[in-house]
């Protein structure tokens, strides 16, 4: 994961200017959450997606890419 930053540009670059001299300390990156909770979560989506993958057709994928990419593209 990523550090927290500030949302406003000006203050994260200035966060990141002090890092990088080395007047503020690094902001390392929060270890992920360790619960077995968590991690079956992480598990289950990443199987989930891989076997959605292998049972569609190559007719029904491009089916959803289409319709997709109507969908992204549609003019107001």
């Amino acid at each position: 994961m990523r550090p927290k930053r500030s949302r406003d540009p000006v203050q994260a670059a200035h966060q990141v200017y002090l890092e990088i001299i080395g007047e503020a300390p690094r902001q390392v990156p929060s270890e992920p959450d360790p619960s077995p909770a968590a991690v079956a979560k992480r598990k289950g989506a990443a199987q989930g997606g891989e076997k959605r993958a292998t049972a569609l057709t190559p007719e029904r994928r491009q089916e959803i890419a289409v319709n997709a990419a109507k969908v992204r593209w549609k003019k107001d």
